[in-house]
């Protein structure tokens, strides 16, 4: 059995994705997928799977916060965000979030019983944020147990990260969180400033779409 695992795609369905549908068995897909639309697409392709991410607005929702169910002999548990996860994670096999678009896979022993848990994080393979990956993941269930596997997607010349002031970057984010919450627009603070519009239009959208983040948040979402 093969299974895609995804999150994050924020309105955009890479052909590059599109082209690791056909032949699978199903789609799981971690949130913050932006419009019907997309899961409409998706669901040409597989039956799908999925939760309710932050930026899943009115449209999103009979979509669920969380799922708890059972796939080709697996227990998996879905959810957006790391921090909405429950305390006890043993009795699952795979724990999938997004959220944070940064690819992670990382095993835990289950206390007092036998195997171990995945907690994994596709990334996102939507938009590409800042000078991250484009990544998802692909589940494979065999006879001889299931692994997953990481797949990084190419993105072309334009996604190319926008520039970075390593020794200002604060400021900058500072900068564009004053200004967006004024109501100045990405070009003109952009042309006030004399940042670049690609970088602006990032910081903007991380402060809009996460209500009450810092400027240290925002940078630790850039990976910075």
């Amino acid at each position: 059995m093969k299974i895609i695992i995804l999150s994050d795609t924020h309105d955009l369905l890479r052909p590059e994705v599109l082209a690791l549908l056909p032949g699978c068995d199903c789609i799981l897909h971690g949130g913050d997928i932006s419009s019907q639309g997309i899961l409409d697409q998706l669901r040409q392709y597989a039956p799908v799977r999925a939760v309710r991410g932050n930026n899943d607005r009115d449209w999103a929702e009979g979509l669920p916060p969380f799922l708890d169910f059972e796939i080709a002999g697996l227990r998996v548990y879905m959810t957006h965000k790391k921090k909405d996860l429950p305390r006890d994670l043993s009795p699952y096999d795979l724990v999938v979030i997004g959220h944070s678009h940064q690819y992670s896979g990382t095993w835990m022993d289950r206390p007092g019983a036998s195997g171990r848990t995945l907690l994994l994080n596709p990334g996102s393979c939507g938009p590409r944020r800042f000078h991250q990956p484009v990544t998802l993941a692909v589940l494979t269930v065999t006879e001889d147990g299931w692994h997953v596997d990481r797949v990084d997607l190419p993105h072309s010349l334009r996604e190319s990260a926008p520039k970075i002031d390593p020794g200002n970057v604060r400021k900058q984010i500072e900068i564009v969180m004053k200004e967006t919450a004024k109501g100045t627009g990405v070009a003109a603070i952009a042309g006030k400033y004399g940042m670049e519009e690609a970088l602006v239009e990032q910081i903007a959208r991380l402060y809009v779409t996460h209500p009450g983040v810092t400027a240290d948040g925002i940078m630790t979402k850039m990976g910075l």
